[in-house]
């Protein structure tokens, strides 16, 4: 440990005795407090302007907000925060990961920092519950886990999300989808297509799911389904969003998905965009699909678009019993559209296919697709990735573009 950060526990742990912890503190009675510190002679000296602008934030982030973290939640370019105990902080900045030179001191000073976080979204961890979700002020989602289910420490990997949207346009420039791909897309929602988004880890799903929800009318009803409330909706007057609560330690009182779309069908919604589907839920999403809430969109884990087709039906069986088959039907008779996302070896986000869903063959026992448009490398392989969406086939189901005068 050198001697700035000496400096800085030294002066927290002098700050700390100050305050009356017993009671909740404005935030201008902290910064009277510290500005009285900083004005003090400490360690035999008194501080620059500048080394006592820095203390002063450093320590009010330490007594009120998230300590170190905070400089990096402020940060627009950092998409990702990770810590891993004491082992160190990892960023992920412009699409690279790399080790943060700042770092957590002390132990208890995390487990401080993640009870402060769950505590401020009404979550509940401890070592009975060591696994929580949570969400910051600023929309950033959270995940925690406590020993002795981490093995390294207390660990919190942040989420970040724009403070402006990633529109369409931005993602037309950065290569990661055609303007032609956008215009075709845009005319589907419009139109009111069942338009599915899939990917791996990371690909944009969410991103991209936003974007696209910029076509939908602004006239219509929607109701936003999430497990933590990412999506960042905009211009649409009649919106409601709901978010899933976990139950409490003895699971009671639990809100899942599955629930939010039940009631959301209750509710007179036009659309239904659910963020993303993981399990039984899924066959709640289909049938809403199924029983006229056109356009409505969401999400899946997957890493192709037969892995997620795939994926769907495992997931809807997880929900209800049903022969294979009639699964396949209902998520062929629901969804029209799947557009599928990629990370690339470069680190960036690609729409990598988009096919259309034609119907389910009897005869096969399988549904059918029919690739519309697929992302074509025409680089050497090298460590840039060089290519474009190539437009690969027609539409072959327009009776919604046609009932919507877009044909």
């Amino acid at each position: 440990m050198n001697r700035e950060q000496n400096e800085f526990l030294e002066l927290q742990r002098k700050l700390m005795d100050r305050l009356d912890t017993s009671q909740e503190l404005p935030d201008e009675v902290i910064c009277e407090q510290i500005d009285k510190l900083l004005m003090e002679k400490n360690s035999g000296h008194y501080y620059s302007l500048r080394r006592r602008a820095q203390l002063r934030t450093e320590l009010f982030n330490s007594v009120r907000k998230l300590d170190i973290l905070q400089e990096l939640v402020d940060d627009d370019q950092v998409t990702e925060i990770m810590v891993n105990g004491l082992d160190g902080i990892f960023i992920e900045e412009n699409g690279r990961i790399r080790k943060w030179e700042k770092g957590f001191h002390s132990r208890d000073k995390i487990e401080d920092l993640v009870q402060g976080i769950a505590a401020k979204s009404n979550r509940i961890v401890n070592a009975t519950v060591p696994i929580v979700d949570a969400r910051l002020e600023n929309g950033a989602r959270v995940s925690m886990v406590l020993p002795p289910i981490a093995l390294n420490g207390p660990i919190i990997t942040i989420r970040q999300f724009p403070v402006h949207p990633i529109e369409m346009q931005q993602l037309i420039e950065w290569g990661a989808v055609t303007e032609e791909a956008v215009q075709f897309l845009k005319k589907l929602v419009i139109a009111g297509y069942n338009i599915f988004i899939s990917g791996g880890t990371g690909s944009g799903k969410t991103t991209f799911l936003n974007a696209l929800s910029n076509y939908i009318p602004k006239d219509e009803r929607i109701i936003t389904i999430e497990d933590n409330a990412e999506l960042q909706i905009r211009g649409v007057a009649n919106l409601v969003r709901l978010e899933a609560r976990k139950g409490n330690t003895q699971g009671d009182h639990e809100i899942t998905i599955r629930d939010l779309i039940r009631a959301s069908l209750r509710m007179r919604p036009d659309r239904v965009i659910v963020g993303e589907v993981r399990g039984e839920e899924t066959i709640d999403m289909i049938q809403a699909m199924n029983n006229g809430h056109d356009g409505s969109l969401s999400t899946g884990h997957g890493n192709s678009p037969r892995d997620m087709l795939a994926r769907l039906e495992t997931m809807v069986l997880m929900g209800m019993e049903l022969p294979v088959s009639a699964v396949r039907r209902q998520i062929a008779s629901g969804i029209d559209i799947m557009v599928h996302l990629g990370r690339m070896r470069d680190r960036s986000r690609k729409v990598l296919e988009i096919l259309e869903i034609t119907g389910y063959s009897y005869e096969k026992e399988e549904i059918q697709t029919h690739t519309l448009y697929e992302f074509e490398e025409n680089g050497k392989g090298g460590e840039k990735v060089a290519g474009t969406l190539v437009r690969k086939g027609d539409l072959m189901q327009t009776r919604k573009l046609e009932r919507a005068g877009l044909l």
